[in-house]
């Protein structure tokens, strides 16, 4: 376990740290995820709050705050630590993501793609040389990293993708272009620095490592504009008989779809942890303003359609807790076999916390509609949480088709 959180002050934590629990539970079931919760609550109030407006409303990617992420070990988090790593699990990986998304679901979006859609999917399917040449630039923060799947015409359907690689002697010439890429650029017309690419090679789908520099690798269309998470930076990657030694690829020629489902569990529990730290803070704002703001000479949570908007949200935020962390205690990293539990995960909260952020606008009001009451971007962010990572629509496929291959899944 890195020393940023092993060493973390036990006593006399910050207002925003001192909430959590000190007994274990399911939300905190060691000393180490309790300290984990502390550190990066501590992170957030100081470091991550001050600066989300400004980076949000300007479309700013904030790559000093990125690396202080890789100096508190959470960008190797599920990395074990004999290679740099933080060494933790699941449920570590769902508290970072929870807490972190609770200020600022756009760096979250950020730090996800690259701890988990890059690290962890890289870690998990890699072999030592590629991990010895690959793995310290980005656990530090030096390299910004993200992952190259979907297609302006492949998104779902994976298998309809067009990007291709051929070999050709030692390396390989991949030609195509990838759309929606979290961190694909970093800065105004800035590559992000290292990806994994997946290509077709042949009739099948293959892995690559590429990095910035490659000749033939180019920075495409900057998506500006988003609905929300704006201070993650969105771009289209673009290949143009781009040139790849043959050793950055992954594993055999088609062993993609096996590296897809090895990373796929953590991918959608980690978005489920953001959807909770959304509905979170959307649920604590609006519970508050609930109590100070008076209409008709008392406090507007004494009436009961505000009471109804609270208590709803309230009893989902739990649910979609409880269900998050259950699936995460039983997840082995090395061992996927929770699909159907994941995706359904994904599902519940993802709905859940759009719900919870549209019902603390209706309860502020006009007040809910502006970015000063925080509310707004939460809204906004939340509705990427059911299209991001799998829409609503393939969780529902692979729920049903999991479900027919196993009608036992109660007992």
């Amino acid at each position: 376990m890195p020393s940023a959180i092993a060493t973390a002050p036990s006593s006399a934590p910050s207002k925003a740290a001192s909430s959590v629990s000190s007994a274990f539970d399911l939300y905190d079931p060691s000393e180490e995820t309790v300290l984990l919760r502390q550190t990066v609550r501590r992170f957030v109030e100081r470091e991550v709050e001050p600066q989300v407006l400004e980076h949000e409303r300007e479309e700013k990617f904030n790559r000093a705050l990125f690396k202080r992420l890789g100096e508190l070990g959470l960008l190797g988090i599920t990395v074990p630590e004999a290679h740099g790593g933080a060494g933790m699990d699941a449920v570590s990986a769902v508290v970072a993501h929870e807490e972190l998304a609770a200020s600022d679901p756009g760096l979250t979006l950020s730090y996800l793609a690259h701890a988990i859609l890059f690290v962890n999917n890289f870690f998990r399917n890699a072999n030592d040389e590629q991990r010895g040449r690959f793995l310290g630039p980005v656990i530090s923060g030096e390299w910004v990293a993200g992952m190259g799947m979907t297609e302006a015409g492949a998104g779902t359907d994976v298998r309809a993708m067009t990007t291709v690689a051929e070999r050709d002697g030692d390396r390989y010439r991949i030609t195509g272009r990838k759309m929606w890429i979290t961190n694909g650029t970093v800065g105004d017309g800035e590559l992000g620095d290292i990806f994994l690419i997946y290509a077709k090679t042949g009739g099948q789908i293959s892995t690559f490592v590429v990095e910035k520099g490659t000749p033939g690798f180019t920075l495409g269309q900057q998506i500006k504009d988003k609905l929300g998470t704006r201070s993650s930076p969105t771009a289209e990657l673009v290949f143009d008989q781009c040139m790849v030694p043959a050793s950055n690829r992954l594993g055999e020629e088609g062993d993609s779809l096996i590296h897809m489902m090895r990373n796929l569990e953590l991918e959608r529990l980690t978005l489920a942890g953001m959807s909770l730290g959304i509905a979170r803070r959307s649920l604590e704002v609006m519970n508050r303003y609930a109590m100070e703001r008076e209409a008709f000479g008392e406090p507007i949570n004494r009436f009961g359609q505000i009471q109804r908007h609270i208590a709803e949200s309230y009893a989902e935020f739990l649910a979609g807790r409880a269900m998050v962390y259950d699936i995460a205690r039983r997840i082995d990293l090395g061992a996927p076999g929770h699909r159907m539990e994941t995706d359904a995960a994904k599902l519940f909260t993802a709905t859940m916390c759009k719900n919870v952020s549209d019902r603390a606008i209706q309860v502020l009001g006009g007040n809910g509609y502006v970015g000063e009451y925080v509310v707004e971007r939460m809204w906004r962010a939340a509705k990427l949480m059911e299209i991001g990572g799998g829409t609503l629509e393939a969780h529902h496929k692979n729920i049903v088709r999991d479900l027919a291959r196993d009608p036992s899944f109660y007992r």
